[in-house]
C-alpha cells in the first residue's frame, strides 16, 4: 500500500509517500511561501535533491505540482496508486483521542476547534480540503496532535483556575507533539519487548515538550492549552509568571498579542543568548565564552531535567528516558547538559556513546545507570501513515 502523510501550514505543506507494510519512504517533499511570493519547492528521491521555482497561488496549486512529481518520477503511474493520504491535524481538543477517517462532518467538528488553533486548524484544513478535491475518492485520515495526551485524568488537565473557564471555555491542558511521544513510546517498547513500560519521553527541538508515558497512557505532558508552556524552546519562553505580560505591556506600551508573539517568537534560547534559535549557533558561541550562550544552555538543559525529574517522581520510577527531535537526536552537548543534571536520579552518562550517536537510535547510558538513557529518532510522517494504513485497510 502506499500511504501519502501531508503536514499543511498557512503557507507550506510537506509530504512524504510511504509504501507500507515495509515502512520505504519513496519520496518526500516541502512547498514553501504558498500564496505568499518567491515560493518554491524541494523534491528528495533516491538520495537525491532536487529545487524548483515556482508559483504557489495557493494550497490547489502545491498539490497538483506535487502529483505531477510522483508520476514523473514514476513513483507511481496513476493517482489509483495512492491507497490513502493520511493529514497531520493539529488540535482535536478533548474529542478525538484516536485517528478518524475524514468526511465533511468531521471537517466541521475540527474547523469549531479553530478558536483553540488559530494559525494551524484552519491550514491543515486548506490542505485536507485540496486533496480532498484532487483525490476525490482516496480515503483521507485525519491524525490529531493532541489525541495522544487524551488519556491523561483530571488531576493532569485541570488548571487551578475557575472551574467554569474549563466548563464554558475548554480550557485546560491538551499537550502537542502527541504523534511524536507515541511513535517513541511504540517504537522503544518494541525494542525492549515490554508493554508496560514507564517512558519519559523528550522531543526537544525548537519546539520542545515532555511527556510521561506508563503501558501506552500519557500521565503528564509538558505542553498546556498552547504550545506556549512547558521547557524552554528554541523562540518559546516555556513557563513564566503570568504576571510578567501586563507589566511588559505598560512598560513597552504594547498589546497583548505583541507580548505573546515576543513570548512565543523572540525568547528562549533566542531571547537569553540574543544570538540565535539554533543550537548549533548557540555552541558556538558557549566555545567562545559567550555568557549569555552559556546562560542559554544552563537554563535550557536544567528546564528539561527539571521536568524529567518531575515526570520520574509522577511516574514513581521511570523505566526509561528517550531523547528525540532536534536536539534530542543531533546534539551531543545539550544530551550531556541535561543527564549532568539529572544524576540524583542515578542516571550516568556514557561519554563515549553520547559522542557516537548522532541522528541514530542508541543506548547512551552507562550500563550501571538506575534509569537507561536512549535516543530515538522520531517519525511522525510514519506514524501517520501507520495510522492510515490500519484505518483503511
Amino acid at each position: 500500500m502506499k500511504i501519502l502523510s501531508v503536514n499543511a501550514g498557512s503557507s507550506s505543506l510537506k509530504f512524504t509517500l510511504i509504501e507500507l507494510p515495509s515502512n520505504n519512504k519513496l519520496i518526500s517533499g516541502y512547498f514553501e511561501k504558498i500564496g505568499i511570493g518567491n515560493s518554491f519547492y524541494t523534491i528528495k528521491i533516491n538520495g537525491e535533491k532536487l529545487i524548483r521555482q515556482v508559483d504557489l497561488k495557493d494550497h490547489k496549486i502545491a498539490v497538483d505540482y506535487l502529483i505531477e512529481e510522483l508520476i514523473s518520477n514514476k513513483v507511481i503511474k496513476s493517482l489509483d496508486e495512492i491507497d490513502g493520504v493520511g493529514h497531520r491535524i493539529v488540535h482535536g481538543a478533548d474529542k478525538y483521542s484516536k485517528s478518524v477517517l475524514l468526511n465533511e462532518s468531521i471537517l466541521e467538528d475540527i474547523a469549531s476547534f479553530n478558536e483553540l488553533a488559530p494559525l494551524h486548524n484552519p491550514a491543515n484544513l486548506i490542505g485536507v480540503k485540496a486533496f480532498m478535491e484532487a483525490l476525490p475518492t482516496t480515503p483521507m485520515v485525519g491524525v490529531f496532535d493532541t489525541a495522544f495526551h487524551q488519556s491523561m485524568d483530571e488531576t493532569s488537565y485541570i488548571y487551578a483556575t475557575p472551574y467554569e473557564w474549563y466548563q464554558k471555555y475548554k480550557v485546560r491542558k491538551y499537550g502537542f507533539h502527541g504523534t511524536s511521544h507515541r511513535f517513541i513510546n511504540k517504537t522503544i517498547s518494541e525494542y525492549l519487548q515490554k508493554d508496560d513500560l514507564k517512558v519519559i519521553s523528550c522531543h526537544i527541538g525548537s519546539g520542545a515538550s515532555l511527556a510521561a508515558i506508563d503501558s501506552g497512557k500519557v500521565i503528564d505532558t509538558s505542553m498546556g492549552f498552547t504550545p506556549t508552556p512547558g521547557v524552554v524552546m528554541g523562540t518559546r519562553a516555556g513557563d513564566i509568571d503570568v504576571s510578567i505580560i501586563p507589566y511588559i505591556m505598560k512598560k513597552e506600551n504594547k498589546t497583548i498579542d505583541e507580548v505573546m508573539n515576543d513570548l512565543n517568537k523572540k525568547s528562549g534560547l533566542l531571547g537569553i543568548s540574543g544570538i540565535s534559535s539554533d543550537a548549533r549557533d548557540i555552541q558556538m558561541a558557549i566555545e567562545k565564552n559567550n555568557h549569555q550562550a552559556i546562560l542559554a544552555f544552563d537554563i535550557y538543559t536544567q528546564k528539561v531535567a527539571n521536568y524529567i525529574a518531575m515526570y520520574n517522581n509522577l511516574l514513581n520510577g521511570a523505566d526509561v528516558i528517550c531523547f528525540t527531535a532536534g536536539l534530542g537526536e543531533m546534539s551531543r552537548p545539550f544530551r550531556k547538559g541535561i543527564v549532568e543534571k539529572i544524576k540524583s536520579l542515578g542516571v550516568t552518562l556514557d561519554e563515549v556513546k553520547n559522542e557516537e550517536t548522532f541522528g541514530t537510535f542508541g543506548l547512551i547510558s552507562t550500563q550501571d545507570s538506575k534509569i537507561p538513557v536512549y535516543v530515538v529518532p522520531t517519525d511522525e510522517e510514519l506514524m501517520i501513515a501507520l495510522d492510515t494504513y490500519e484505518l483503511i485497510s
